[in-house]
């Protein structure tokens, strides 16, 4: 692998998927063969301390721009090529293609000799608007190869690309720590400290926004609560939708029957998964197919764990599930199609079983990291 010059506004500390994506891919790297350079995550002193510390305990080098946002301006492009002549890198990984893809062009005058950049569900919707499409179709002509999270947004970007630069497109999806995300996670000790030992659990771990259906879920929670009474549903995660779900459990009389546990430190992740007998997030597409789940890397690592899994079907979220298989796709914004799934599953442990010791095998075979690496390495 070239010395590769990772540039992205996506990495922690800042949370969110895509930066989980990046830094596992960074890891999995020759760490004496990446510098990362990313953008500051706040622009505050305690925000500051703690970028320090994350950056000081990363094997490989992490160069801060002194913006919360990178985008492809003359001064940003200006300090890329010089980290790229600095280090000496060959070759260069944009962390979300849209917009930093556009730097491309120079860095490949400064010496890249190979430029990858990936895309997730933003770009889907960029190729949608007339100006954003064209500039997402620049990107495709200055980078060697565009990879993209699976059939959903490849089809929707390509249409926005050269023929030349779509025949390029290639499959990198992020991956599961399989030993990290597994049947025996915890949940145990977390259903006994949240009060939910022997009650059959539906858990949602997700961001808290519209798109990700926890209001489809709540809607559901009546008729799921007749046909298997004690359930409860665990709604893992934060985010600005919290306090509108809060009323919404009140006005549809199960607020005894949600949990909202609020964010989560990435080590507990795993064990609030296990603390579910069925997983659900029914996410939707909203705003005219600019609001859209790119892929949905919550699924896998339920079904990593061993749950079965109601997906709803905005975008790339059913590319996530093997229909009947690991789990079943539902209609996003459906309370009736989400709560017959749940129920289903719920009543009948044998089924349950079968597709979660399924949904783990699948993980294991296509989606592990370590696999999904060594195809980055082979294309930087």
């Amino acid at each position: 692998m070239n010395k590769t010059l990772i540039v992205t506004n996506d990495f922690p500390p800042r949370p969110g998927g895509i930066q989980a994506f990046l830094h596992s891919m960074a890891l999995r790297l020759d760490p004496s063969r990446v510098v990362v350079y990313a953008s500051t995550f706040k622009r505050s002193r305690a925000g500051y301390e703690e970028t320090a510390r994350f950056d000081d305990e990363q094997p490989f080098t992490v160069v801060r721009d002194r913006s919360t946002m990178l985008l492809p301006t003359p001064r940003v492009t200006r300090r890329a090529v010089e980290l790229l002549r600095e280090h000496g890198c060959g070759s260069v990984w944009f962390g979300a293609a849209a917009p930093l893809g556009l730097m491309a062009p120079a860095l490949r005058r400064a010496g890249a000799r190979r430029l990858v950049a990936t895309t997730h569900g933003h770009e889907a919707a960029w190729a949608q608007l007339p100006v954003s499409r064209q500039l997402l179709r620049r990107i495709g002509e200055g980078t060697d190869v565009l990879t993209y999270l699976g059939e959903y947004t490849r089809s929707r970007i390509a249409r926005a690309l050269t023929p030349e630069a779509a025949s390029r497109m290639v499959q990198l999806p992020p991956g599961v720590d399989e030993k990290t995300f597994h049947p025996g996670s915890g949940g145990d000790s977390v259903r006994e400290r949240l009060g939910l030992s022997g009650r059959p659990v539906v858990v949602c771990v997700s961001r808290l926004v519209p798109r990700k259906g926890q209001d489809t879920l709540i809607r559901a929670m009546p008729r799921i609560i007749a046909e298997v009474p004690g359930t409860v549903l665990l709604v893992v995660g934060g985010g600005p939708y919290l306090g509108d779900l809060e009323k919404l459990a009140a006005a549809t009389g199960v607020e005894h029957s949600v949990r909202f546990t609020g964010a989560v430190p990435w080590e507990e992740l795993p064990a609030h998964f296990g603390a579910g007998d069925v997983f659900a997030m029914p996410c939707r597409t909203r705003r005219g197919g600019l609001d859209v789940e790119g892929l949905g890397i919550v699924y896998l690592e339920a079904s990593a764990t061993g749950l079965p899994v109601v997906a709803g079907d905005s975008g790339g979220a059913p590319d996530a599930v093997l229909q009947g298989e690991t789990g079943w796709v539902v209609r996003g914004g459906a309370p009736e199609e989400a709560a017959d799934r749940v129920i289903t599953l719920l009543k009948d442990p044998a089924l349950r079983a079968r597709m979660g010791e399924r949904g783990r095998e699948w993980v294991v075979e296509r989606w592990r990291w370590d696999m999904l690496a060594e195809q980055l390495k082979a294309l930087l």
